[in-house]
């Protein structure tokens, strides 16, 4: 009870101090309002934001006089002395183009102006928000130069930059106050549903390239810094409500809902405190591409057709060896089945599958809560102690090696940091719940093997398939009467019998019999920083660390941790030093990281960068950089033991492989060769082990029937290595500058990546020894292991395995990347960029191996805007195009169409509401265009907002 009261005692009560209330107004030099302006007192940590109607109210235990502060993005800063309190403050700021004088942080993890920073960097501010004819914020990053967004659905955007990248991005970290916003089971940042409310952002910062000197092992290929406004400075209750429609073809036109509420209060220079909430509603982007991922061009009148977002047609069997089954359950005789084998064709027939349509209701929600208490002891920014916890939750869809429904998915974070101005010490947990995920597929396939199992529906079709033949059908005719007869009983989406089986499914983690995905992990991670610019001055130098501990915990359903949580650590300390010389021209700057994971040895990634600013006002900056990355193996890599259905997902940390164990059935023609024993436990020591190349598994099935000596000579054993970091070396140099009204930023790369971390699909053998162009025989001893092996691929006698290793050939990646913007015509801005990329490796050294560059190779985007086209109207009209591009992932290939998108807002201020209305509309042109292959098309999206800030 005295922790209650004492909290009560902190939300409601003050320290008692004497205030001094000045207001005023801010305009520009048209008279107009400007919101948005921060207004605090000069040596103060209290401040205020003025209004949609430009007006301002500051309290503050400043004593006359004292002197205010004004700062706008895009106007000149201004100082004014108050001398009165009675006197209203009015203050004209004129405009001025100050992008290169914005302040970031990032790049150093300290305080510098844009153009000093020593690597690429984009910024959104909040008049970059107001501007954005996107529906979020979040969506609005993919106007930023360098940036390419994988859209899995319409919650689940996940960030791409330099390529190699699916919608699990695990080369990519996004931070929202300190904390890392990553998945803590599969280490992938999850979009913004755990992230930021739009009315809650002070600044957003990218970093492009590879970031570990100063953030890590995850921040490889880029690194996005969201950070939230403080109750200290933006003070108030702000609201914004959006409504609008999508529409697409498959989905027809749906209705769409945002909105959200941010309450701030600094009860005095000590304290403070906020709270955000923000609910989306929304039909999501339908995913209906029935093309056949195997064999492209057939329908589904194909007999073994495996439809892109169609599932359960994985179920798929070789239709001549269904006669074998029959015959050892006693269904046929011997002379029956002399007639089987002689009349079934030597191919594999599928099960009828299930849309992705009839196994989600399409439904996206996310509600996103967070609240934090502020607690300044010496009344300034000297020391701040936040306690921060935010909350997610709702539905989406994730695209990883399935298609996964994230249903009621719920994700929390706690933080406890103290900051000043020269360091922080921050520690923070994350927490997830799967709810009642569930894998599409499995779901499509339990379902089908609920009304019959798979050995009766195919002994069905085989027995309907030779007495249509005998009857004189042809083979097409046949194939359609056997899947008629074997689909008898099928339960049709929609009806209570379906949905009764669905449910059953989906609440059952047991992937025999149910789908439901099973997670409840956690992380634990601190990191502290300190700068010692005010000790020491000849040199800026900084000190950090961090620690982090992973709690896998999805009850064996994901991971090998049947038994309980898996417990891995990783660590990493780094230091940088920064010098200015030559008159404040020249920066340099170097970096360097340790970091210590338990099960791979330690890494070291060094940094270094050089700035020169040329120019009587230094406002030419030319950029050099150095550095190396690296990324260690993630959880996933290390401890999936996941069975998606066309193969088990093995990790390959040595303790995994052996926890990984599985029971499974050997055909009767196998049995000779396995001691007359009717199964094989495998594990994942047989999956690294004892196993051939999918590829060369291929290439042996397309030859043996014709001949089998050849065709054995193809086969090659898998020899895949357990996995360790992957590391690259990155090269970049860069230009900022104004030049005639043209602010310009050009930069190029050029990164080496080694051991580069990717996926192999093998095929091994249930009995046997893998080798090297094994020696065909048609009837192998008992103690000719290599020919065993080659009878088990003929008789389906194997089990597909996903492995996770690193490929040893280097691969090459580089860039360009130009930014342009200049104010035209009174207050017209025009801004434009372009990203040239592209990636280099040598295919034939390791044929199996997807670099999975997914990025294309060139990407324009434009906008021109106007924030006071008249009083109180704007408008913002942005296009980006991109070229055609390869996707490759563990769920498909192929190629995703060239895109044209523009999208436009027009808002209008309604300052005696104190309130902004917008009115926007997203790929106006209505074309539907893809992002990732197997995720719905996106179409087009209209919506109106309301933002209130009383």
């Amino acid at each position: 009870m005295k922790i209650y009261y004492f909290i009560l005692t902190l939300f409601f009560c003050s320290i008692s101090f004497a205030q001094s209330t000045i207001s005023g107004s801010v305009k520009d030099a048209k008279n107009e309002p400007i919101p948005g302006v921060n207004v605090k007192v000069s040596g103060e940590s209290l401040g205020a934001i003025t209004d949609a109607t430009g007006k301002f109210v500051l309290k503050t235990p400043a004593k006359l006089p004292f002197t205010i502060e004004i700062s706008s993005i895009g106007f000149a800063a201004q100082k004014i002395q108050i001398t009165s309190l009675s006197k209203k403050v009015e203050v004209v700021l004129l405009m001025e183009d100050t992008k290169l004088d914005d302040i970031v942080v990032s790049a150093s993890r300290t305080p510098e102006r844009i153009k000093e920073s020593p690597v690429t960097i984009e910024r959104m501010t909040i008049r970059d928000i107001k501007k954005s004819a996107s529906p979020t914020f979040y969506d609005g990053l993919e106007n930023l130069k360098e940036v390419q967004m994988n859209t899995s659905s319409m919650s689940f955007k996940s960030i791409n930059t330099r390529g190699f990248a699916t919608v699990s991005n695990t080369r990519f970290m996004q931070l929202v106050d300190g904390m890392d916003n990553s998945s803590p089971l599969l280490n992938f940042v999850i979009g913004n549903m755990i992230g930021i409310s739009e009315i809650d952002v002070q600044s957003v910062e990218l970093l492009p390239g590879a970031s570990s000197a100063l953030y890590g092992a995850n921040a490889f290929n880029g690194i996005l810094f969201m950070n939230s406004k403080s109750p200290f400075t933006s003070q108030g209750v702000t609201a914004y409500v959006k409504y609008g429609q999508t529409s697409q073809k498959a989905a027809g036109t749906n209705d769409y809902s945002d909105y959200g509420v941010r309450v701030a209060h600094a009860f005095d220079s000590h304290f403070a405190a906020k709270a955000n909430f923000t609910f989306l509603k929304a039909t999501d982007w339908f995913a209906t591409d029935y093309r056949d991922i195997n064999n492209p061009g057939k329908d589904r009148t194909f007999y073994n057709y495996n439809g892109l977002n169609v599932y359960g047609d994985e179920a798929s069997t070789n239709i001549r060896n269904v006669a074998d089954g029959m015959r050892d359950a006693g269904a046929i005789t011997p002379a029956q089945h002399a007639i089987f084998k002689a009349i079934l064709p030597n191919y594999n027939v599928s099960r009828t599958g299930y849309n992705e349509t009839d196994l989600t209701d399409n439904k996206v929600r996310n509600a996103k809560v967070d609240f934090s208490l502020h607690a300044r002891p010496f009344g300034n920014e000297k020391l701040e102690i936040i306690w921060q916890s935010k909350f997610g939750f709702g539905n989406t869809v994730y695209q990883g090696a399935n298609r996964y429904y994230l249903n009621d998915f719920f994700m929390e974070q706690h933080k406890l940091e103290l900051k000043g101005k020269n360091f922080f010490l921050r520690g923070y947990t994350t927490t997830e719940d799967g709810g009642n995920s569930y894998d599409m597929l499995f779901t499509a396939l339990n379902v089908n093997r609920s009304w019959k199992s798979d050995a009766i529906w195919f002994g069905q079709y085989a027995g309907q398939f030779v007495q249509s033949t005998l009857g004189g059908a042809t083979p097409a005719q046949a194939h359609a009467a056997a899947r008629a007869t074997a689909d008898t009983g099928r339960l049709t989406p929609g009806t209570d019998a379906f949905k009764a089986a669905f449910n059953n499914v989906i609440s059952n983690p047991d992937v025999l019999s149910g789908s439901k995905l099973v997670d409840n992990s956690r992380i634990y991670h601190s990191d502290a920083n300190y700068n010692f610019k005010d000790d020491f001055k000849p040199v800026e130098i900084q000190v950090g660390g961090s620690f982090r501990q992973y709690q896998l915990n999805s009850f064996g359903r994901i991971y090998t941790d049947a038994n309980g949580p898996i417990y891995y650590n990783e660590y990493g300390i780094y230091t940088q030093a920064q010098k200015k010389l030559m008159d404040d021209r020249l920066k340099l700057t170097g970096s360097i990281r340790y970091d210590k994971s338990q099960n791979f040895d330690g890494n070291y990634s060094p940094r270094v960068s050089a700035v020169y600013s040329a120019g009587s006002q230094k406002n030419h900056t030319f950029r050099g950089s150095f550095q190396t990355g690296f990324r260690n193996p993630t959880t996933q890599d290390q401890y999936i033991g996941f069975n998606v259905g066309s193969a088990v997902l093995v990790g390959s940390a040595p303790d995994n492989l052996i926890r990984y164990t599985e029971t499974l059935p050997v055909s009767v023609s196998g049995q000779t060769y396995t001691n007359s024993s009717p199964t094989a436990v495998m594990t994942g020591v047989n999956a690294y082990n004892n196993s051939y190349t999918a590829a060369s598994v291929q290439a042996f099935a397309a030859l043996a029937g014709s001949n089998p000596v050849a065709a054995a000579a193809l086969l090659k054993k898998s020899n895949a290595g357990l996995v360790k970091p992957e590391t690259v070396k990155a090269i970049e140099l860069g230009y900022r500058g104004q030049i005639k009204g043209f602010s310009f930023d050009v930069n190029g790369y050029y990164n080496v990546y080694n051991d580069f971390l990717g996926n192999l699909t093998v095929v091994a053998p249930l009995y046997g020894t893998a080798v090297d162009s094994p020696v065909f025989s048609a009837n192998p001893t008992a103690t000719d292991y290599n020919g065993q092996s080659i009878h088990a691929i003929l008789n389906n006698n194997t089990r597909n395995y996903q492995l996770y290793t690193n490929t040893n050939i280097e691969i090459n990646s580089l860039g360009v990347g130009l930014g342009v913007s200049k104010k035209v015509y009174k207050d017209f801005e025009l801004s434009a960029n372009y990203n040239y990329a592209q990636f280099d490796f040598d295919q034939s050294k390791d044929p199996s191996f997807e670099a999975g560059f997914n990025t294309p190779k060139h990407r324009a985007k434009a906008s021109i805007s106007n924030d006071k086209l008249f009083k109180n109207f704007g408008f913002n009209i942005s296009g980006r195009w991109n070229s055609e591009y390869l996707w490759q992932s563990t769920f498909a290939d192929g190629m995703i169409d060239a895109a044209t998108v523009i999208d436009a807002q027009i808002n209008y201020s309604l300052p005696k509401l104190k309130s902004v209305l917008k009115l926007g509309a997203t790929n106006i042109g209505g074309k539907e265009y893809q992002q990732v292959l197997g995720a719905g098309l996106i179409g087009q999206q209209y919506f109106a907002s309301l933002t209130i800030n009383p």
